[in-house]
């Protein structure tokens, strides 16, 4: 693959979806997060220098991947992991406040690196993770952080996420690939979030974005989700609360 990455302001009639839907690596319930819909609604218009898309000089029109960051005002260290106990959710509605009042950004957080699944473990994602941190620095910025979603900490859903974040291997490294390739390309691990993505619904809603049935109060293990989901059947709702490791990377 001749592989190209441009930003949205250099390419912004290319689709960032993958032509595969079926090859789209997040479960249907990640997609229904009210935060992220603010975020990908008005990236195109406000932030188009902060994605990146990646495609194959021989298929130009065909995205195969994609990474979004967006840059908001933050007073705290991020190098001591003074960071948004809110993160995902958090740096979009921070950014998108900073921009409707003037509040110049100082800080820029990485939302997400999407690599689809017939091309996962080919190295893409950490051209993805170096494009972005240099496309961050070409940008006048210093630091670069990410409220990380570990990809294995699924497959551990009651495992809490500090605990999950400190497993190492005996070379020191993660033992979590994705957390993995941020500490490879300069990254440190800075701390955790309970709170990185909250995503509400009704059960019906629920029970049509996992195939599950909802039928009982209390934790539901969904295939994908980082930890249970809380449900109420005599309030008819669930509510998934996402954590996340904060990684910060020093450009």
């Amino acid at each position: 693959m001749d592989l190209r990455i441009a930003t949205i302001a250099e390419r912004p009639a290319m689709k960032s979806r993958f032509v595969n839907e079926e090859a789209e690596p997040w479960p249907a319930f990640m997609n229904e997060d009210p935060i992220a819909w603010l975020y990908f609604s008005d990236v195109r218009i406000a932030h188009p220098e902060y994605g990146l898309i990646a495609y194959d000089a021989d298929a130009p029109d065909q995205a195969v991947a994609r990474a979004f960051c967006v840059p908001f005002a933050w007073d705290g260290n991020p190098a001591l992991g003074e960071l948004p106990v809110d993160g995902w959710d958090g740096v979009i509605w921070r950014s998108a406040r900073d921009r409707q009042i003037g509040q110049k950004p100082n800080l820029v957080s990485a939302l997400e690196i999407t690599v689809p699944t017939d091309l996962q473990g080919t190295g893409l994602s950490g051209k993805m993770l170096a494009a972005m941190r240099d496309n961050v620095k070409r940008l006048g910025f210093k630091d670069l952080v990410a409220p990380v979603r570990p990809n294995r900490k699924h497959l551990v859903p009651d495992m809490p996420i500090e605990e999950y974040a400190a497993l190492v291997r005996e070379d020191g490294m993660p033992r979590d690939s994705w957390l993995r390739v941020h500490v490879r390309a300069g990254g440190r691990i800075v701390g955790t979030c309970k709170r990185a993505m909250v995503i509400p619904g009704t059960l019906d809603e629920w029970r049509s974005w996992t195939g599950l049935p909802f039928d009982e109060s209390g934790p539901v293990v969904v295939p994908g989700a980082l930890v249970p989901v809380q449900c109420s059947v005599e309030h008819d709702y669930a509510v998934y609360v996402e954590p996340a490791v904060w990684v910060h990377h020093r450009l």
